[in-house]
């Protein structure tokens, strides 16, 4: 059992009767795909975002239990194609609203919108580009958003910058805007899907097995020869010996051993504008080339990391530290690789220079303070509750794969895999989740978008639906149908019997536990049926008991 559990007999109702899995609801408001939802911290409010180029809001606490568009707002006069991310403040004052601008079909800017939530007046817009950056808030007044500076036809520049919500009497004499990081990206790379993580002590220990109670269990059944899965699949997959021969793969990488390069087809590069043209190997010499000069440029231009700013931290040591997460790559244009930043107490404000602390001509660059290869095409993270995991959507590349051609990624798996890392070890846990598939190519690859509760994890997907998990037992315990592609699942932080799916059908559907839904039935039932059953019950009880 997990280590909060009372019983095997609670867990099983927990895992059976506490699971949003009832549809109780169709929110059909919006007139196009359905591409993310967000809760309020207080869970009594939450956002979507869509093709139509609306954001609206709905109220979640309604006498009767059913869910109510409050407001909605067209973000079309901004020259927005659509909205596609939004995030509350920590005091759920004031709303982030990511989108797309109009434009031709390889354009990859985009744009943030402050709103506020007392009378839904437009505060602030800042540029964000590329537009899958998406933004985050870091503090209650203060987001992150990004900007991209090609320096070669592979090679960029990603400059993250922190910026005020809004302009207010002071602004004259205060800055607004401030650099945070300023990172070099090779083989056409950059950086995406910003976070911020703020990683208390944990002196506590999370509900999630921990990485040493598996180490320890996977160790115990080697010595006793029994295979211990490292991946959970509830559908058609590799076979055992498979899953052996692929973590024998990831060893051999780690130990730098020489490889054989599997046959990796070419793909359509869509959304990368600066493309070496002219004959295959000529245009693949020239990027080899501009890569060495990049690496080179970088490791005489970029500031040395600090190991003691993000190093593992055991429990009841250390100190409250806020990460800035977001995905990254080396070897290909797709994301494949976490990328952490720590964020100090200095720079979680506009105060002081623009671009921040002044740099020597050898520190043009940051370093990136930490990084986890996924060994895959990332397409979705999210944090637990208390920000101590991180949950990563990915589709895996094939074992043993090379990269010669960054402009030519690996073909990825159909089956998305759910990797859970550890922020305080900063270590990927040994098993992987694994039933939602996805079906695009790399080219074509979109963000599907998870959520994490104190008991769950879940996520949409390719196949027309959604998926829960548990997060202690890493078992499948609900998929949630849909009649397109499910783009976004967000569970209420006020009840995780809660849970809101949004779909390419242009539909939000709410579900509820069958605890829930039967705890509403019997309150919506008049007081005489109420009564009556209650007397009839009570009288089978008299009788149970042997009385007349």
């Amino acid at each position: 059992m997990c280590a909060a559990a009372v019983s095997w007999y609670r867990e099983f109702k927990r895992l059976y009767d506490c699971i949003p899995c009832v549809e109780v609801q169709t929110l059909k408001e919006h007139h196009d795909q359905v591409l993310h939802l967000a809760f309020s911290h207080r869970g009594h409010r939450f956002s979507s975002c869509s093709k139509d180029c609306t954001v609206k809001l709905w109220d979640t606490e309604r006498s009767d239990g059913t869910i109510s568009l409050v407001h909605s707002s067209s973000m079309r006069q901004f020259n927005w194609g659509y909205t596609q991310f939004s995030q509350f403040n920590a005091d759920d004052t004031l709303l982030l609203v990511s989108g797309v601008y109009l434009g031709p079909h390889h354009s990859s800017s985009g744009e943030i919108a402050v709103i506020s939530l007392e009378n839904y007046t437009l505060l602030s817009r800042v540029r964000n580009k590329p537009y899958d950056v998406f933004g985050c808030w870091l503090n209650e007044t203060h987001l992150i958003s990004g900007n991209l500076h090609w320096i070669g036809n592979m090679t960029s520049c990603s400059v993250l910058w922190l910026n005020k919500a809004f302009q207010d009497i002071e602004s004259e004499n205060v800055n607004v805007v401030k650099r945070l990081f300023k990172i070099q990206n090779i083989n056409a790379s950059t950086i995406r899907t910003v976070m911020v993580a703020h990683c208390r002590r944990h002196d506590s220990p999370d509900l999630l097995l921990d990485y040493e109670a598996q180490s320890q269990a996977q160790a115990q059944a080697q010595r006793t020869q029994q295979h211990q899965p490292l991946f959970f699949d509830l559908g058609n997959t590799d076979s055992e010996e498979e899953e052996d021969e692929h973590d024998e793969d990831e060893e051999d990488e780690e130990r730098g051993e020489k490889r054989v390069s599997a046959h990796l087809p070419a793909c359509n590069p869509s959304g990368i504008q600066h493309v070496i043209h002219g004959h295959h190997s000529i245009a693949t010499r020239d990027r080899e080339l501009e890569t060495k000069v990049a690496r080179l440029m970088g490791s005489r231009r970029t500031k040395a990391p600090d190991p003691n700013l993000v190093s593992p931290t055991a429990p009841g040591e250390g100190e409250d530290k806020t990460y800035l997460l977001f995905t990254t790559g080396s070897l290909t244009y797709s994301p494949h690789q976490i990328g952490i930043k720590r964020i100090m107490p200095d720079q979680m404000t506009t105060c002081g220079p623009v671009l921040g602390e002044e740099r020597n001509t050898d520190e043009f660059f940051d370093s990136l303070d930490h990084v986890i290869d996924i060994h895959g095409h990332i397409i979705g993270m999210g944090l637990s509750p208390d920000h101590r995991y991180l949950y990563v959507n990915s589709r895996a590349w094939p074992a043993g794969c090379v990269i010669s051609d960054p402009m030519s990624p690996p073909p990825i798996a159909e089956e998305i895999d759910l990797h859970v890392i550890d922020l305080k070890s900063l270590r990927e846990e040994r098993r992987s989740l694994r039933a939602h598939r996805a079906f695009t190519p790399n080219d074509e690859c979109f963000f599907i978008f998870l959520d994490v509760s104190r008991d769950f994890v879940a996520s949409g997907a390719e196949d027309k639906h959604g998926y829960i998990w548990d997060r202690h037992y890493n078992i499948c315990l609900a998929r949630l149908k849909h009649d397109d592609v499910v783009n976004s699942v967000a569970f209420s932080p006020a009840d995780q019997e809660l849970l809101l799916s949004a779909s390419d059908d242009s539909t939000i559907k709410v579900w509820r536990s069958p605890r829930m839904v039967r705890l509403a039935e019997a309150l919506q039932r008049p007081p005489r049926a109420r009564k009556l059953l209650s007397s009839l019950f009570g009288h089978r009880s008299a009788n149970l008991n042997g009385k007349p």
